[in-house]
């Protein structure tokens, strides 16, 4: 089983090579492979996580719409 707030620090890690502007889903932020060896149940909710971080801090990210599958779609801002 994989730390889920290990992978949500990680992900958060990795939107500071995001350029402004940048429009990503969660799973953009994982290696193809790595993103595939995390359980389902671990990746909603290690959604729900990102979706909380990014509604709690007054950062440089923003939850935009969500995809046709229900993914929901996040883009990197100026910071305020």
């Amino acid at each position: 089983m994989i730390d889920v707030n290990k992978l949500l620090e990680e992900a958060i890690r990795e939107t500071e090579n995001l350029k402004e502007g940048e429009v990503f889903l969660v799973r953009d932020l994982f290696k193809g492979y790595m993103w595939n060896r995390i359980a389902v149940n671990e990746r909603l909710l290690l959604g729900i996580l990102f979706l909380n971080y990014v509604h709690t801090n007054k950062g440089c990210l923003q939850a935009i719409e969500k995809t046709s599958s229900h993914q929901q779609k996040y883009k990197k801002t100026q910071r305020y």
